[in-house]
């Protein structure tokens, strides 16, 4: 199974979606997504790493309070994150993610991503391979 990322569209905001063979693999390329949203993934060094932690026992509320924690991290700290290792145990979410701070030259940021919304929020399961996404306000 190949984990990946997609966006989908919704109105004036921007739907991620994290598909990936674990839970913690979906979040993963959920928030690949969310750096998309804003600048190529691929553009942004691994240079210095952030610790986050999340607890809520609903996956769904878990998953929202993970893209806002990174979104949150991006805000106060100026950077952009592109490699995220997210480790689940029960209702509790310890992650390192992995970036730089924003150059505006080379990363080009589009838009500021607000905050994760409960718009098509989803977190599911399904022959073994895991969904997670969430409409993000830009």
């Amino acid at each position: 199974m190949t984990n990946y990322w997609q966006h989908y569209s919704h109105e004036a905001d921007i739907g991620i979606r994290g598909i990936g063979d674990s839970l913690a693999s979906a979040f993963e390329q959920a928030a690949l997504a969310l750096t998309a949203v804003i600048a190529d993934p691929c553009k942004v060094k691994q240079n210095q790493s952030v610790i986050v932690k999340c607890k809520n026992t609903d996956p769904e509320l878990l998953f929202t309070d993970w893209i806002n924690s990174i979104i949150y991290e991006m805000a106060v700290r100026k950077m952009l994150f592109s490699c995220f290792k997210v480790e689940l145990n029960d209702d509790t979410l310890i992650a390192e993610i992995i970036g730089e701070h924003v150059d505006i030259i080379s990363h080009q940021p589009t838009v500021e991503v607000k905050g994760a919304t409960f718009t098509t929020l989803k977190v599911a399961q399904d022959n073994g391979t895991w969904m997670a996404q969430t409409v993000v306000d830009v």
